[in-house]
């Protein structure tokens, strides 16, 4: 069963990790959010979910307006061939979210451990990391380190690594 952003901070209390919570509308792009930014300090992500050619998937999550090259990403990351965009359904069945709403904390249910988490390292520069919690009318603000935390409490192995441009 997929679960919900309660699920998620339920998660982070019963593994002692403080985050914090803002409500607001939709957004369902970072243009969308720009005005959000002065209310909510630290790293805000673009996360972006790709496949390869063997049907392995990825999630990259990047500092917001940073640029990935789609081209030569699969160089970095092991994957087999290029990547491109995985389909919406996919989005749903491994992460649980729909486009909008992509986010690093989907690893919860990734149960089977299809999705490979890759945080840039630009990104990971930022004491506190602002991502969905699987729903894009909130902002969830967690340390750099709780996130890398949670994201192996799920039982991924977070790789950060430098795969912007």
């Amino acid at each position: 069963m997929t679960k919900t952003s309660d699920d998620v901070f339920a998660f982070l209390d019963g593994l002692g990790i403080s985050y914090q919570n803002h409500e607001h509308r939709p957004v369902f792009t970072v243009a969308e959010g720009d005005d959000l930014r002065e209310k909510i300090p630290g790293g805000h992500t673009k996360n972006l979910f790709v496949k390869d050619k063997k049907s392995r998937y990825f999630l990259l999550t990047v500092e917001e307006y940073a640029t990935v090259d789609l081209k030569t990403v699969h160089t970095l990351i092991g994957a087999s061939g290029r990547v491109s965009f995985g389909k919406p359904d996919a989005l749903m069945d491994y992460l649980g979210v729909e486009p909008g709403s992509v986010t690093a904390l989907g690893a919860i249910n990734d149960d089977e451990g299809q999705v490979t988490f890759i945080l840039d390292e630009s990104l990971m520069e930022n004491e506190i990391i602002n991502c969905h919690p699987l729903r894009n009318t909130a902002t969830t603000s967690i340390g750099r380190d709780d996130l890398l935390s949670f994201i192996r409490a799920t039982g991924h192995e977070p790789v950060v690594l430098k795969v912007t441009v």
